[in-house]
């Protein structure tokens, strides 16, 4: 089992500009890092700089304490699953199960246990006989990471493994993997997505990659931390648009005083707001921007309030989203009400936006410190 450190890895292809720049990370022994963002921000070539699938154009990537740069994928001791699964369609399960073990001429009575084992985990004892094509998509994948847990590798990489599958086996599959982790804990996982969902829920900690223009300007890291601390504590707008969904609302606003623990704002539809954040360092009349998440909103008048009309709305069944004019072209305001929540289009609501939930940012996008304590993280026992 081994720990990754990558430190200062670049890639480039030829001259053109680098598609990962400074990424510095560590990922410890038995950990799960989600690599997230959106496409072509550059996360499945960095899985791929990990397995040794792509060379590494500077830095160092080090397995186990080990500098890795050079070495071929099969000295690294890691497994990858791949997307698209990668079975041998005229193998049984039991033999895509055992081929690498198979090529390497393991002991067949060791073979067998480990695969009997690998299959008991994954549910897929009573499948060994069949061929890839008389399985469904989930059971496929759950062929493909069987594979990787044989080997006891002492990594594991995921890229992208649940693109293929429909929602209901998405949401059992993501399962599966979180509990697969559970159960063979000891090896460091790398997982790549663009679903933001699949990283708040299985990632210990989530690296989170900028793309285009940023990359050059800010690197490649836009924000690494768990996922609730990306979530209440964004680095900056585009963390915050990113994490969430819906995503967070942007309201831009105009500073009217800033204090070291709240800011009063004034919004482009003219209500005077405060926000707790530290916002001492900023003057009055800068332009800075207010995020508020849909969920944090509330219908009403309990405390500061604005009053937004009704564009459209969305009946989902347990909840509603309403869309609301924002003031600001093609991007309405999005509020998360209660199911049974009901508004005409053109109807003009109160929206409570409590100081302790919004956010806020800096004219260059950069996020002000939250002066509001941390959320209780913790479920009751039950007596």
């Amino acid at each position: 089992m081994a720990n990754i450190e990558l430190k200062s890895v670049y890639k480039a292809y030829g001259d053109h500009a680098p598609v990962i720049r400074d990424v510095n990370l560590h990922i410890a022994q038995g950990e799960f890092c989600v690599f997230v963002g959106p496409s072509g921000c550059g996360k499945s070539t960095l899985l791929r700089m990990v397995a040794g699938l792509e060379d590494i154009s500077g830095g160092d990537l080090n397995i186990g304490g080990v500098r890795m740069n050079d070495a071929p994928p099969a000295r690294r001791g890691v497994a990858m699953v791949f997307q698209s699964y990668a079975l041998f369609p005229h193998m049984s399960v039991y033999d895509n199960l055992a081929f690498g073990m198979t090529l390497a001429k393991v002991d067949p009575k060791v073979i067998k246990a480990k695969v009997g084992e690998a299959a008991r985990v994954l549910q897929l004892d009573h499948l060994l006989d069949r061929k890839p094509k008389a399985l469904s998509g989930g059971q496929r994948q759950r062929v493909a990471i069987g594979r990787a847990i044989v080997r006891e590798p002492g990594v594991f990489l995921f890229d992208e493994p649940l693109s293929n599958l429909d929602a209901a086996l998405r949401v059992q599959t993501r399962f599966e993997i979180a509990k697969i982790h559970r159960d063979f804990g000891k090896a460091s996982t790398i997982y790549v997505t663009h679903d933001q969902v699949e990283a708040m829920t299985l990632a210990d900690r989530i690296l989170l990659l900028n793309s285009g223009e940023a990359v050059q300007r800010d690197g490649s890291v836009a924000q690494c931390g768990s996922p609730l601390e990306l979530y209440h504590a964004p680095r900056n707008l585009f963390v915050a648009g990113f994490i969430g969904s819906p995503k967070m609302n942007f309201l831009p606003a105009t500073l009217v005083e800033g204090h070291a623990d709240r800011a009063r704002v004034r919004l482009a539809a003219g209500e005077v707001i405060d926000v707790l954040v530290d916002a001492g360092a900023l003057k009055p009349g800068e332009a800075v921007t207010v995020g508020l998440r849909p969920e944090h909103a509330e219908l009403g008048t309990a405390t500061q309030h604005v009053v937004r009309q009704v564009q459209w709305q969305e009946r989902l069944g347990e909840s509603t989203y309403l869309y609301l004019d924002s003031g600001v072209a093609n991007e309405p305001s999005v509020v998360k009400a209660p199911g049974h929540a009901h508004a005409e289009p053109g109807q003009r609501i109160a929206l409570c936006v409590p100081a302790d939930k919004l956010h806020l940012f800096d004219s260059q996008g950069h996020a002000l410190e939250r002066r509001v304590p941390a959320p209780d993280l913790q479920v009751p026992h039950a007596a």
